[in-house]
């Protein structure tokens, strides 16, 4: 299975690809994509989405994992970071790949085994769990590395949950259809369901790719 996780981010995009290769996660990219805060938010937006769109189609993963934003102290961050969460989920649906989305807390207790993680403690997880020979750098492509670690570990076992639910219900249906005693008469429910900054290359035997402006210049979002 090839997921690719997306840690959304206006001025810093994070991505990374994990394989999963016979019981072994392998990652096989990552990087960020970046757009410089000079530029007017609808150029910033255009590019981050020609930039996602192309990073989906080239790597053609199983399925696409964005991280779910549920609180931001900063309006200003929640708003950008909406925003390119928003583009990354077009650009997934738009190529035919499946879509999931976690929190970060669900993230960080996949990889670390705490949901209150420091940043750096999950760089130092994810660096072990993939065996890299170095941090990922910047975080955000830690981030988006361990979203796809978290899928691909968690996955399974929802969809284990999935199944053993669905055998549930259809168990309870079954029993449903007895008929009912000769003194009753049982009715069925009717349900009616009506970056200008450029382009970056990306490595699959290599990491820590960036696409547009300097990454170390620009601010995170």
């Amino acid at each position: 299975m090839f997921v690719l996780g997306i840690d959304p981010g206006l001025s810093r995009c994070g991505y990374g690809c994990v394989q999963k290769v016979r019981g072994e996660l392998v990652a096989v990219a990552a990087g960020v994509i970046v757009t410089s805060p000079s530029e007017p938010l609808e150029e910033r937006l255009v590019t981050l989405y020609h930039e996602l769109g192309k990073l989906v189609k080239e790597l053609a993963p199983d399925t696409v994992v964005v991280e779910r934003v549920l609180f931001q102290t900063n309006a200003r961050t929640a708003m950008s970071v909406g925003q390119a969460s928003g583009l990354a989920l077009v650009a997934a649906v738009e190529a035919g790949c499946s879509v999931a989305q976690y929190s970060a807390n669900e993230v960080k207790q996949a990889v670390v085994g705490y949901g209150g993680a420091t940043k750096a403690q999950v760089q130092h997880m994810v660096t072990r769990l993939l065996s890299l020979d170095e941090e990922p750098q910047p975080p955000d492509v830690a981030d988006a590395l361990a979203l796809a670690f978290c899928h691909l570990t968690t996955q399974p076992l929802h969809e284990s949950v999935r199944r053993a639910l669905s055998g549930q219900s259809r168990r309870t249906q079954g029993q449903s259809v007895l008929k009912p005693p000769a003194e009753r008469r049982s009715i069925a429910p009717s349900v009616r369901s009506n970056a200008s900054g450029g382009t970056g290359t990306h490595d699959r035997a290599g990491l820590f790719r960036v696409q547009g402006a300097d990454a170390a210049e620009v601010p995170g979002e």
